[in-house]
This record gives C-alpha cells, sequence and structure tokens, in this order.
C-alpha cells in the first residue's frame, strides 16, 4: 500500500520527534518541511532517513499535490492560520498542541476543518501513553467502579534550562500556565471523566518568586475545579515554575476503588491487601522530553483512520476544541475570580 506523503510546518525540536516517529510507523513518510530559517536536504535526509525537501516557502507546503497531510510544529499563535490554510488546500492534518491561544480561533478552525472534509489529529498524546491506555482499560472493566472525583496534575518547571522557556515567557506566545503545557493534564482528566459533561470551571492562579521565573508574563501555577453534570469533581493542577523533577499525577477515586498513578486498589477484586496499593506494571508518564511522547503510537492511529476513511479516534481537532474550551473558561476564571459555566 503507498505511503501517506506527510509535509511538516516548522522545524524545530517538536518537529525532529514527530519526523522520525512518522516515519517509523510504516505507514507514511515525511518528504517536505517548511522552515522560516534555511536547511540542507542532504543533512535532513540522512539525520531522518528518506529524501525529504526543504522550502522557506510556505505556499510549497499547502500546493504540493504530492502531500496527503500537512503536520503543524509551529509556534502556538501561529496555528490557527496555518490549520484554517491546510484546510482549504485539502490537506488532513496533524497539529501541535496548544490548538491556538486564542478561543476566538476555535470555530474558524473547526468550521475550515468541517467544510473541507479534512481528518485531523491533535498531539494531545498523553492518551496514547501506556500509563494512560492501562487506567482507561482498568476504569472500562469496572474495577474501581463509578469515579465520583479525579485529579491529574502537571508539574513541570520550564525554566532557561528548558527550550521552550525561550518564548514561552511572553504571554502572546506561551498564553497561560495550561496552554503552555499543562492542557496535557486537562485534556487526560477529560478523557478519563468525560469531556462534554463539565458544565463549570472555577481556577486561581499565582507565581513562583523566584528569581528564575521572573521573564514570564503570566501566572506560571494555577488550580482549576471542574464540575460535571453528574455531580462528579476534578480538579487540575498546572505548575510550569516548580523547581523539582517531572511529575504527572494522577488521582482517581470510585465507587469500588482507587487510582494512583500506577498504583490501584479494588474491593472488588477479593484477594488484594486493603492496606497496601497494588501495582500496575506500565511505564510512567514521567519526562517532558518529546523523544519519550508516544506520538507514534497515536500517529500509526491517525494513519490506519485515514486509510479507512474514519475520524482519529479521541484526539481529533472536534475533541481538542472542547478540552480547549475548558481550558479557556478555567483561564478566564482564573483572571476574574468567578466561576465560568460551560454551554
Amino acid at each position: 500500500m503507498k505511503k501517506i506523503n506527510v509535509g511538516i510546518i516548522g522545524y524545530g525540536w517538536a518537529a525532529t520527534a514527530h519526523i522520525d516517529a512518522i516515519n517509523a510507523t510504516g505507514m507514511a513518510q515525511v518528504t517536505n518541511v517548511y522552515s522560516s530559517r534555511l536547511l540542507d536536504d542532504d543533512e535532513l535526509s540522512v539525520r531522518h532517513g528518506g529524501r525529504i525537501k526543504s522550502t522557506v516557502n510556505l505556499k510549497d507546503i499547502y500546493s504540493d499535490p504530492n502531500i496527503d497531510v500537512i503536520d503543524i510544529t509551529s509556534y502556538p499563535y501561529q496555528h490557527a492560520d496555518q490549520v484554517v490554510a491546510a484546510a482549504k488546500a485539502g490537506k488532513h492534518i496533524i497539529v501541535e498542541k496548544p490548538l491556538t491561544l486564542a478561543k476566538r480561533d476555535l470555530n474558524r478552525m473547526t468550521k475550515a476543518v468541517k467544510q473541507a472534509k479534512v481528518k485531523t489529529c491533535v498531539c494531545f498524546e498523553v492518551r496514547f501513553s501506556a500509563e494512560f491506555l492501562t487506567l482507561k482499560s482498568v476504569i472500562d472493566q469496572g474495577l474501581v467502579g463509578k469515579i465520583h472525583y479525579g485529579e491529574v496534575d502537571y508539574y513541570h518547571g520550564v525554566g532557561p534550562w528548558y527550550g521552550q522557556y525561550r518564548w514561552n515567557v511572553k504571554k502572546e506566545a506561551g498564553g497561560s500556565s495550561l496552554l503552555s503545557a499543562g492542557c496535557h493534564a486537562m485534556d487526560a482528566l477529560l478523557y478519563l471523566m468525560g469531556n462534554k459533561d463539565v458544565v463549570e470551571v472555577s481556577s486561581h492562579s499565582t507565581k513562583s518568586k523566584n528569581r528564575i521565573f521572573q521573564k514570564y508574563e503570566y501566572d506560571t501555577t494555577s488550580v482549576s475545579i471542574l464540575k460535571f453534570k453528574d455531580g462528579r469533581i476534578g480538579k487540575v493542577a498546572s505548575v510550569i515554575d516548580c523547581l523539582q523533577p517531572y511529575y504527572f499525577h494522577t488521582h482517581l477515586v470510585g465507587s469500588e476503588g482507587s487510582i494512583l498513578d500506577n498504583k490501584f486498589y479494588s474491593s472488588k477484586m477479593g484477594a488484594l491487601n486493603k492496606n497496601e496499593w497494588s501495582t500496575l506494571a506500565t511505564q510512567l508518564v514521567d519526562s517532558g522530553d518529546v523523544s519519550d511522547h508516544p506520538y507514534q503510537t497515536q500517529f500509526e492511529a491517525f494513519f490506519k483512520a485515514l486509510r479507512a476513511g474514519k475520524e482519529m479516534p479521541y484526539t481529533s481537532l472536534t475533541d481538542a476544541a472542547r478540552s480547549h474550551e475548558i481550558i479557556f473558561a478555567a483561564d478566564q476564571s482564573a483572571a476574574t475570580g468567578k466561576p465560568v459555566r460551560i454551554k
């Protein structure tokens, strides 16, 4: 079967991980890269395998008839215009998180994709991590019963030692703690508890006093409480100004048991010691390095869906737009000090 040809927009840290993951699927290959700076095609090809052609003219990516999918890994504030242009060009789309930094852009992005009838994949790849695939299986099998409280928290100090810091400190580029990075935790909680059932968000934010983080133009720590339609409660902390090892915290409490990161207890399994956690043999989400992200698993799911003419499971632009609506509501609540209702 013919491989799917992919063109990349933006050649940075995320793009290098995307290219290798796409090529590793065996179903697709990166053939073109757009960058604002001149790249050496031979060097690109040797580094990533296969023949890759680069360009500094963005229109070349949209107009190339041989490109089936456009993968957008540019700065977040550029995503909306590029998604709309890719859709109008009839290209299927992969786009890095966050989708956009402005709520007003969500409608025009979803409208463009719907009108063009193209398929989409948003890089909320935590859903495809071994840890969260395992946790979802435990939940779906009813081992912890009906979940009434859940929390997923993101702790990752994004300081000068981290590549994203250079542009992430700007409000117009990073947006907020949640948009910048904590969106992974928000989306993961919604994956486990349901994103269409949130009716209210209440959030507060603050920032570290450490001089390392003083260049940030927005609050770098936020805590959001989500109220679900049936009364369940969720919590997401997004902390990008911490001095500690990376930690993606998960705690889910159900009517028959609980999950804590890669540990669980279930009253439905009579032989378990109720005074001890049992360990799930799964790899934790424990790194912010893009080389450790489960892109390949997600992209394989996307390319399989493309070949079948179906929508991407779990992380289409429609699903991701809903997660972003809740994130924007949380940021609005933090700014105004008032709860925000979700339509």
